[in-house]
């Protein structure tokens, strides 16, 4: 994971103050890019310890179409609680976004509508299955009619699937990079996401491509990140996977084997 500890150095030496939403203040960059080749282990951050069951549980989550941390959530990670309203409910957010987007059909007079919803993700599959060619295989959380309704407006806003000589690579635009808290569990969310559907399509995970927007780092964060810098990268895990339809993956199909990690360093959230 010299990739991510690269973002971090970039960051820290070339990052301009900016104030942001949060009050905190942060550094940051805009426009960056890192890879991560799943072939040649799972990409998780071995210089600090990452709690790879929240990255298994929330995406599994989302993938559900769930928008209330009760459904199965809060129970195993409070990553979204600061977010959620006192019934737990967090508005139509990532899963909602990609397993229920809107859609509005009227008659030709415009007087009766029904409204329908697209499985973004159910499509994506399909696509890749039967075009495998296509360079529309493409998710998008950021619904634009419906970020007011949201808790959160999503960070990780739009993905794309890319198929070539057996293999699948996936590109993510992060809008928002919180590095030392949110990237690390980006990372791992979207290389278990690309290996769930590989696995149904009956190719390779490949390539990860992370794009980000705005890649921060938050100034309560500096002396943490500082200290990981200092750590040796461990060998990478690998990641196993039922043999079954990506949205049929429960948490006990998914076992990351060999996970050996420096301790765990705490940062403070910024709501």
């Amino acid at each position: 994971m010299k990739q991510y500890l690269d973002l971090v150095k970039f960051i820290l030496d070339n990052g301009e103050k900016k104030e942001d939403r949060t009050g905190t203040g942060t550094i940051s960059v805009f426009g960056f890019q890192t890879k991560y080749d799943l072939r040649q282990g799972f990409p998780i951050l071995t210089t600090k310890k990452i709690l790879f069951s929240a990255v298994v549980r929330e995406l599994l989550w989302f993938l559900r179409g769930s928008t209330n941390i009760n459904d199965g959530l809060k129970e195993y990670t409070p990553i979204w609680n600061d977010w959620a309203n006192k019934d737990g409910e967090l508005g139509p957010i990532y899963g909602y976004q990609w397993r229920k987007w809107e859609k509005f059909t009227c008659d030709a007079q415009g007087n009766k509508c029904s409204k329908e919803y697209i499985d973004q993700i159910t499509q994506a599959i399909n696509l890749i299955k039967t075009k495998p060619d296509s360079r529309r295989i493409i998710v998008s959380a950021w619904n634009v009619a419906d970020i007011e309704k949201m808790a959160l407006p999503p960070c990780h806003a739009f993905f794309q699937f890319y198929v070539i000589n057996g293999r699948l690579d996936c590109q993510l635009y992060q809008r928002s990079a919180d590095v030392a808290l949110g990237v690390p569990f980006n990372i791992a969310s979207y290389a278990l996401l690309m290996t769930m559907v590989a696995n149904e399509c009956n190719l390779t995970p490949g390539n990860f491509v992370h794009t980000l927007g705005d890649a921060h780092i938050y100034l309560n964060h500096i002396d943490g990140l500082k200290e990981q810098l200092k750590r040796i990268p461990k060998a990478l895990p690998q990641i196993k996977v039922a043999k079954k339809n990506a949205l049929d993956v429960r948490f006990e199909d998914i076992e990351l084997i060999d996970y050996q990690h420096e301790p765990f360093i705490k940062f403070p959230i910024a709501v």
